[in-house]
């Protein structure tokens, strides 16, 4: 999965590195407005551009630019280990004077150091692959080159990088926007989750044996659950139905009039059943906890970090003290900034000083970056 990303002059990001090797899962910590959610701003990003979103001004504002600073490129680079191999894609944008929207400065992906193609400006160089020669082409600056490139098959590297990054969960939920209403399928859920239906219809359409993790995962956590439904409403259109059942008694309710946490709880549940259907996935969830109540957090950590330990990677953000006490040093990560004109530096917890419990000491303030 990811073992580095570097964002540089994008936000409060400037010359940001985290570091992921080895690690299935992770925790951010920090204060509010430490970058946090600019990291996923930033993944969401280049999940875009594997899903087919390549003209530039669809994707950043030169707003976006640290500080206004136009005079120098915005960078993203990431290196990902799949099928044994170490992909590492590197973009980098920037905004002449002359110009109305960002352009592609320059572009490459290597596989195992290996460039499969590389761009500078309009230039597109591909490499030569199996029996086809070497090709150049030349592209609009502000068109990013790596979704029009055609792959030859499923093994084809373009292929593996691009589906891994188009169906990695890039999740920042907001329950309101999630009726369980859909009129089709997908593997890709936005950020908010609010297609949560075609999500649910496009994994069990592939795999109709991932009900089984995700009937398992909610009866674990809501002792009357009894199953859920996708029934056709009118049309082409489907609505979730959840059914609630006692000894005596049994509920159906829309899934639009469960509550928030509810709803976040049957997230989860997807998460866990896509990871095992289509994955190993990655997935950054940007406070998944922040609906739940106190006594539920423990239970809904350890499933998800529990679930990524045999595939995937799960990053997750969190203020929560249930959270961070369900993480180790070695896998938590502090995001600070001293102030709204610094850019914002990150120190996994081991190699800070503290001896004494994190979260007291968080609460304190001594934990010094």
């Amino acid at each position: 999965m990811i073992e580095r990303l570097y964002i540089h002059n994008f936000r409060c990001l400037e010359n940001f590195e985290l570091s992921l090797a080895g690690t299935s899962s992770a925790l951010l910590i920090g204060k509010n407005g430490a970058g946090k959610s600019t990291i996923s701003f930033a993944l969401a990003i280049l999940q875009g551009v594997a899903r087919g979103t390549n003209r530039v001004g669809q994707l950043i504002n030169p707003r976006d630019f640290s500080r206004g600073k136009t005079d120098t490129p915005m960078r993203f680079e990431i290196d990902v280990r799949l099928r044994g191999h170490l992909y590492q894609y590197r973009l980098a944008l920037d905004y002449p004077v002359s110009f109305k929207e960002l352009r592609v400065r320059s572009e490459v992906l290597l596989v195992d150091g290996e460039p499969m193609y590389s761009r500078d400006l309009a230039q597109v160089s591909l490499t030569r692959r199996a029996t086809e020669p070497a090709a150049a082409f030349r592209v609009d600056w502000h068109l990013i080159a790596l979704p029009i490139i055609q792959e030859q098959s499923e093994d084809d590297p373009f292929f593996v990088f691009k589906r891994w990054l188009a169906h990695s969960l890039i999740l920042a939920p907001i329950p309101s926007q999630i009726s369980g209403e859909s009129s089709g399928e997908t593997f890709e859920p936005d950020r908010a989750v609010s297609n949560l239906g075609e999500w649910f219809a496009g994994l069990l359409a592939h795999s109709p044996a991932a009900y089984a993790t995700i009937d398992k995962y909610l009866k674990e956590v809501i002792p009357d659950f009894s199953d859920i439904k996708n029934p056709l409403v009118g049309g082409e259109r489907r609505s979730l139905r959840v059914q609630f059942r006692t000894e005596n008694t049994s509920l159906p309710v829309q899934f639009s009039a469960l509550s928030d946490g509810e709803k976040c709880t049957f997230i989860c549940a997807l998460v866990l059943a896509a990871n095992t259907a289509y994955g190993p996935l990655f997935c950054f969830w940007d406070e998944p906890d922040s609906h739940l109540s106190i006594s539920e957090v423990g239970h809904f950590t350890t499933a998800l970090r529990r679930a990524f330990e045999s595939g995937g990677q799960i990053l997750m953000t969190t203020h929560n003290a249930e959270t961070i006490r369900r993480f180790s040093d070695e896998n938590t990560h502090l995001l600070f900034r001293r102030d709204h004109l610094d850019p914002t530096r990150v120190r996994r917890i081991d190699s800070l000083d503290h001896t004494d419990n994190l979260v007291e000491a968080l609460i304190r303030g001594d934990v010094e970056p």
